[in-house]
């Protein structure tokens, strides 16, 4: 505000003349200072707007003159206004010439706009005749579209319904074997069919053909029932490979298919005559190869006496004709695990009057084999015979086998039973159940489900059987009194090489397909062996015997059992650890006599070192000097006579091999201690201690004393 009242001081005040000149004029409404909303704040924002106009300022510094200021400008004004005259009054022609010439574009861009608009209304008519013209194109490919599809079906209607001369002469004169009689055969079947859907939708044509394909129908029929029956009945004839007519029927398995879709009567007289027939076939060949098969059996089996406990009678004479127990006792496996292996399982199958002319028998599991062997590769081709040529699947054709080999497994059933509840060779039996669980594996490798439940009632009868031999086994060492078996030496046990011969078979049998119940029931026949073992030994009266006994027993059970089972089993282990027990308290028993009074002090020695009573050792002076002199004069005969003892009282001189270098080695031990106990204060000073024998020349003598073997 104090400047805005500074610059209005300072302004000049107007000239009279200039005022008289413009005139009061009217009032200016942002100058009236008699209005009553004039702000005076506004005011000062005016002015001092107008102060910084830049000509204003000049006007206001120079003292310009504004009334001759304002002449000046006007008549600058006017000489522009002059000049710009002059300018157009020289261009008049360029002006002139200009307008002519947008004139001229004006009437042409009229003519194109005329021109445009002609060719606008000429497209217009081209396309509605290009839309009049593409629904004629529809129309015409709907209508043909409609006539093609009728030409189609009428065509197709005609070929199914036209029955051709070359159809009738063939089904009336060709053979039926011939492949132009199965071609129009399909022909005919495809008609028959067609004129059934066509008679169903009314349409009259049909009426035209049906008689005609009625009667080549019948003859058809007639004519492959006949070449099915010839087929069928050429099975009955003796010595016939019924292998080869069924591959023919193969052939023409449309035959049925024909058969089943147009005279149903006929096809199930076929059926029930092809089952009729092959349910015999099966049942003779099978019931009479059976019976060849039991007549090189050995003639010596196991009977209800061969058991564990029972003792060893079986008769040998020079005379004798084969047999399994002249050949190995019934607890023996030998090479009878073969029969379940990849070579023979699925070899050939035995011909018995071969093995009759060549006086060769058999165990019972090897015959066993080669009966199911062939009662599985027959039932794998007459089962997919069925489905390929009755053309059933599932249930049904689990139904038709049954029917023809129903009475086939019945027989087998009821041999099997008659023989295993007066069987009493375990191994066969157990040998005859893996057959079997190979045997169901190799007909689910090859998707074949049709002998299953044969497969399972026969596990039904052998498991049972298996498990009582067992039981009568185990309950036949439970009731052997040691007093009554004679004379006892301290060599392995016969019953104990029966149970590790017995053990060992099962064991390696089970390997492939192992099973709960047989763990347990070896389990229950391994307890009673080794108590056995136990109340034999105790009819000893020394410990060493006892022991010499029982170590023998162990280490050939043991030696038995891993020829042929698993070092992981269960009946391998248990007995590596009576062994390993019996084997350290025999040592320490054989070290007793020559070295007891040593390894006695050494142990009480070492207790009251534990104990921190070593002063009690102060009166042991000549105890532990009669003990040094006494082991270094002895020694080398003491250990000599060990070796001999040792090597005379176990049969397997690899084991006592082992056990001469396992107390050799406990008496390096115990001498070794007997050292450090001399060497504690109380003892440490005794005259005695020079003459014990160095620990490593110890070694090196001791080593001469090892037996190599």
């Amino acid at each position: 505000m104090a400047a805005a009242m500074e610059v209005r001081v300072s302004e000049p005040p107007l000239e009279p003349e200039l005022e008289a000149e413009l005139g009061p004029g009217p009032p200016d409404p942002e100058l009236d200072l008699g209005g009553e909303d004039l702000v005076l704040d506004e005011v000062d924002v005016h002015i001092q707007a107008n102060l910084e106009d830049a000509l204003v300022q000049e006007a206001l510094k120079t003292g310009v003159d504004l009334q001759q200021y304002s002449k000046q400008v006007e008549l600058e004004l006017q000489e522009v206004e002059r000049a710009s005259i002059n300018d157009y009054i020289k261009e008049s022609e360029n002006i002139a010439s200009l307008h002519n010439q947008i004139t001229a574009c004006d009437a042409i861009l009229e003519r194109m706009e005329q021109m445009l608009s002609a060719f606008q209304c000429d497209l217009s008519s081209i396309s509605s005749e290009i839309r009049t013209l593409q629904e004629q194109s529809v129309a015409m490919n709907l209508r043909l579209k409609n006539r093609r599809a009728v030409r189609e079906q009428l065509g197709q209607l005609l070929d199914e319904l036209v029955v051709p001369a070359a159809m009738i002469s063939t089904i009336l004169e060709a053979p039926v074997t011939e492949p132009e009689f199965l071609e129009q055969l399909q022909e005919l079947n495809g008609k028959i069919n067609s004129v059934k859907e066509q008679a169903f939708r009314e349409t009259v044509a049909c009426a035209d053909v049906q008689h005609v394909l009625e009667k080549l129908k019948i003859k058809a029929v007639t004519k492959i029932r006949e070449f099915v029956l010839q087929k069928i009945y050429s099975f009955r004839k003796p010595m016939t490979n019924y292998q080869i007519p069924q591959s023919a029927l193969l052939k023409y398995r449309f035959f049925y298919q024909f058969l089943l879709g147009n005279e149903r009567t006929v096809a199930q007289e076929l059926r029930e005559q092809y089952v009729d027939t092959m349910s015999k076939i099966y049942l003779s060949y099978f019931k009479s190869y059976t019976s060849r098969l039991m007549k090189i059996q050995y003639e010596e089996v196991a009977e209800k006496d061969d058991l564990m406990g029972v003792e060893d009678t079986a008769k040998k004479g020079f005379f004798s004709k084969p047999s399994l127990k002249n050949r190995n006792t019934v607890f023996t496996l030998g090479n009878r695990g073969s029969v379940i292996g990849a070579a023979e399982l699925e070899g050939p199958i035995i011909v018995p009057h071969a093995a009759q002319k060549s006086d060769v028998r058999y165990p019972f599991e090897s015959l066993f084999r080669s009966q199911h062997y062939a009662l599985l590769d027959n039932s794998c081709r007459e089962y997919l015979f069925l489905c390929d040529f009755f053309m059933v699947t599932g249930p049904s054709a689990q139904d038709l086998f049954n029917a023809v080999m129903g009475k086939t497994l019945t027989m087998f059933l009821k041999h099997m039973e008659a023989y295993v509840c007066d069987c009493y060779d375990s191994i066969a039996i157990f040998l005859c159940i893996h057959i079997v669980l190979r045997f169901k594996a190799i007909m689910a490798k090859r998707n074949i489900p049709a002998v299953d439940k044969y497969w399972d009632t026969l596990l039904d009868i052998l498991w049972p059987r298996f498990k009582h031999i067992l039981e009568l086994n185990i309950q036949s060492i439970q009731s052997t009194d040691p007093q009554k078996l004679g004379f006892l030496d301290t060599r392995p046990h016969y019953i104990t090489r029966r149970y590790a011969e017995f053990s060992s078979a099962i064991v390696s049998i089970n390997q492939t397909f192992p099973n709960e119940k047989t763990h347990a029931l070896l389990g229950q026949l391994q307890v009673e062996v080794e108590n056995f073992v136990l109340r034999v030994a105790a009819e000893f009266s020394s410990r060493k015997e006892q022991l010499i006994f029982l170590i023998n027993n162990y280490d050939m059970m043991l030696g038995v059992l891993m020829e042929r089972a698993v070092e992981e089993s269960k009946e391998v282990e248990g007995f590596q650890q009576l062994l390993s027990a019996r084997t350290q308290e025999f040592i320490e028993e054989i070290l007793s006599p020559p070295f007891g009074g040593m390894i006695a002090f050494v142990k009480e020695a070492e207790a009251l070192l534990e104990k921190g009573q070593l002063e009690r050792l102060r009166g042991e002076e000549a105890r532990v000097t009669q003990l040094a002199r006494g082991f270094s004069s002895t020694w080398k005969a003491a250990v000599e006579s060990l070796s001999q003892d040792v090597m005379r009282s176990f049969s397997n001189f690899k084991n006592g091999t082992g056990i001469i270098q396992g107390a050799l080695t406990q008496l390096i031990q115990y001498y070794h201690r007997f050292h450090k106990v001399l060497a504690q204060p109380p003892l440490r000073s005794l005259p005695a201690r020079a003459e014990l024998i160095n620990i490593h020349h110890l070694m090196v003598e001791l080593k001469k004393h090892k037996p190599n073997f």
